[in-house]
Formats: structure tokens, sequence, C-alpha cells
């Protein structure tokens, strides 16, 4: 079972608590999935980011710090005990071998794929670059897919339609059974199920497997058909 998962917005600029920066640059290192390169170096000269070919790296895990990676890691609140939680180096060899980031500027990679901090997104004009060369290393991978990308990136590369692929989504699901799509909140209950994931006793290797981990974590999952829906209670504040 392998987790698709976007990429953040946000990034470290540099070395921080449990993460390390790398002299070496994504041109001393060879990136997973070697067929997209020629398309890598047409998204950096559309994005205008040739310049960070040669910057430092850091693991891509690590170097995205947007609310579903800090929940990858299990980070809290500024100023409590978890404040600068990091994955151990068994979640992390884990994380190698089953997640999978889609980025806007270097396509497909493995969680543990050395990148540059860049700037750039998703975008309408990227998809004449990355939609058929994916075509080729999604029909490599072995294992089914759950596809947690957000819609601008699942629009850039497509999966083919005979890969087994289930798409999550998240709701919260009120006291009186009713439920609402979630907004922020939605990349946090994706990265702690992938935290949650990466830290089980063993890898989920169907559906079913993913279910009982989701509710150790908390979480309840139902599938219809190719769709997951992660069912996150809400839990009212108690009154002082």
């Amino acid at each position: 079972m392998l987790f698709l998962l976007p990429p953040s917005e946000t990034k470290a600029s540099s070395a921080y608590s449990g993460a390390t920066e790398s002299s070496l640059s994504v041109r001393d290192v060879a990136l997973s999935f070697g067929t997209l390169e020629p398309a890598r170096m047409q998204a950096a000269e559309l994005l205008n980011q040739l310049s960070v070919l040669d910057a430092p790296t850091m693991m891509a895990i690590d170097r995205y710090t947007g609310t579903l990676y800090s929940a990858i890691h299990g980070r809290g609140l500024k100023g409590t005990p978890t404040e600068f939680a990091h994955l151990n180096d068994a979640a992390i060899k884990r994380a190698k071998d089953v997640v999978l980031i889609q980025s806007a500027l270097f396509g497909l990679i493995p969680a543990t794929g050395l990148i540059p901090s860049y700037k750039g997104s998703a975008s309408t004009k990227l998809k004449a670059i990355w939609a058929e060369p994916h075509q080729v290393v999604f029909r490599r991978l072995e294992g089914l897919i759950i596809d947690m990308r957000s819609k601008q990136y699942v629009a850039l590369a497509p999966i083919p339609s005979e890969i087994e692929t289930y798409w999550l989504d998240v709701v919260l699901e009120a006291a009186d059974g009713s439920r609402t799509a979630m907004n922020h909140f939605n990349k946090k209950s994706k990265g702690e199920l992938i935290h949650a994931v990466l830290n089980a006793n063993q890898l989920p290797k169907t559906i079913a497997d993913l279910r009982s981990i989701a509710k150790k974590a908390g979480f309840a999952l139902e599938q219809a058909g190719r769709e997951l829906t992660l069912v996150v209670s809400y839990s009212p504040p108690k009154a002082n």
C-alpha cells in the first residue's frame, strides 16, 4: 500500500530540530523516478526555479512544514512538549517505502527524497508538463494507492484508471450524526493518519488493515467503491 500526498506551501529554509540539511544539491543526488528528469527541468524553467537546483537539500518529509507534515511528525502547538516532535528513524525508514509526494517542481518523489527549498505550486500551466510523464511512473508502482492529494495536484498528474487507487476525503461528524467537510483540519487529520500508519506494528496491506489503524488513531474509515472517508468525531468543549 502506497500513500500519495500533496506537498506543502510552507517549507523549511534551513535545518531545524530533528531535520538536517545536506550540502548536496539535486544536481548531485539522483532523485527517484529518473524518467521525470526532462519534465523536472521544464518545470524549473517555467517556475523560474533553476537556481534552486544548486541549493542545499533536505528530506522532503522534513522540508515541507505545513499542517499536514506537522501532523505526520506529531508536532503540537508552540510551547507544548511536542512542539519539536519528529518521526523516529524506524518511521522515516517506513516512509521511504510507502509515502510518495507529488510536488509542482519535482513531480513524484519518495518522502525521503532530497529537495531544496523552492517556490511554486500547482497550476494549470504545469499540467502539460506533468500529466503524461507521470502515467509511465504510476504504472511502474507496486501496490494499491491511497490518494490523499488535493484536487489541484490530482489534476496535474491523474492516476491511470486501471491502477487500484482509493481517493481519501475527510469529514467532521457531529454528535447528531450530521457531517460537514473539513478545511484546515482536513490536512491535520490526514497527517495524523499517516503518523499512525508509520508507527503501527505492521504496515497496512489492505483497506481493512488501514481501517484498523485508523480506528486506533481515533478515526472511523468508511469505504464506498474507490472512495474512502476518514470520519473525525466532533467533541464539544466541556463546560467549566
